[in-house]
């Protein structure tokens, strides 16, 4: 059933990804797993972009079809969005040079339903906006999204723009993407690096527990 999933998406069929998706959860299926799948798919997307395999309108579909299932599988999911108090607050964006939302989209959908608030800055967002940003709402945890190779030098820029405002101790910094490694997680200098959206909450609330 995962592989009908898969494949549904990539083939950008969105009633057939829809109707996998309602299937899997009615049969008893992990949500985070089926969300797993996605993000799975998601990632090929991106590399068949930067391999030239896809296009444009390619991610658009691909993101259209991901926001119909996120609808889907958003009422199986734990919402704990009603709490008094947050999670914890968070600036997310996808850095400068990159145009992917769909990974960012679904960390922060993930994130949300997990009871942060987070601040979404966009797509091919400069070290200044995040600055700005950060500056502005104070958060606890940064979070830097990128498919594409070009992105790791803006994260490092990005965590070096934190750094010399005085607040790079005040936040933690997670970063993400499709290609982005350890090896990478190292020369951007941030904390950690999820390789999903259910990486990302856990890391999250692990940091806010630590405060």
């Amino acid at each position: 059933m995962s592989q009908k999933l898969l494949d549904a998406i990539l083939e950008k069929k969105d009633l057939e990804a829809v109707a996998a998706v309602e299937k899997m959860l009615a049969e008893g299926y992990d949500p985070n797993k089926v969300l797993a799948t996605c993000q799975q798919a998601m990632e090929i997307v991106g590399k068949r972009f930067e391999e030239k395999e896809f296009f444009l309108p390619d991610l658009i579909m691909s993101g259209e079809i991901m926001k119909k299932i996120m609808e889907v599988i958003k009422p199986w999911l734990k919402d704990s969005s009603d709490d008094k108090k947050s999670a914890g607050k968070i600036v997310f964006g996808t850095v400068e040079g990159d145009i992917h939302d769909i990974g960012k989209d679904i960390v922060i959908f993930m994130l949300e339903v997990n009871g942060f608030r987070v601040y979404d800055i966009g797509v091919d967002a400069s070290p200044q906006k995040f600055v700005d940003k950060i500056k502005e709402v104070n958060p606890d945890i940064v979070g830097l999204s990128g498919f594409l190779t070009i992105a790791f030098d803006s994260m490092k820029k990005t965590v070096e723009a934190i750094e010399r405002i005085g607040l790079r101790d005040k936040v933690k910094i997670m970063i993400g993407g499709g290609t982005v490694t350890e090896e990478i997680n190292d020369y951007v200098r941030a904390d950690a690096y999820g390789e999903d959206a259910i990486t990302a909450v856990a890391l999250s609330k692990k940091w806010m527990e630590e405060k």
